[in-house]
C-alpha cells in the first residue's frame, strides 16, 4: 500500500520568491529518497500565498524515514523567518490506483 499526502502550506505572497531556493532545495533532496514516488509544490494561480503540496511515498517506512531526513528539520527551521504558515496536510493510504 502506498501513502500520498496532499494538502496545502501559506507564505505570505511578499516572500514567495525567498521561499523559491527553500523549496527547490526540499524537492530535490525528497526526490532523491528512497521510496519516493512523487514530490512537488505548485503555487495557486488565483492564490500566489497558497501552495499546494502533493507527495507519495512506497510505504510507511519510507515516509518515516523522510520525517527523520536532515532537510526536513532545515526545510521547517526556515519557516518562521518567511512566514510559513497554515499547514494542512492529510496523509491517504492508496490500496489500489488505476488510469482514468
Amino acid at each position: 500500500m502506498s501513502l500520498v499526502i496532499a494538502g496545502t502550506v501559506r507564505v505570505p505572497p511578499e516572500n514567495l520568491a525567498a521561499f523559491q531556493p527553500h523549496m527547490e532545495a526540499m524537492l530535490a533532496a525528497s526526490r532523491a529518497e528512497d521510496g519516493c514516488l512523487v514530490y512537488s509544490y505548485a503555487v495557486d494561480v488565483e492564490d500566489p500565498g497558497l501552495i499546494r503540496v502533493f507527495e507519495a511515498w512506497r510505504d510507511q517506512a519510507a515516509l518515516d524515514a523522510h520525517f527523520q531526513a536532515p532537510h526536513l528539520a532545515d526545510w521547517r527551521a526556515a519557516w518562521p523567518a518567511l512566514g510559513v504558515h497554515d499547514r494542512r496536510l492529510m496523509l491517504y493510504e492508496v490500496a489500489a490506483e488505476r488510469a482514468l
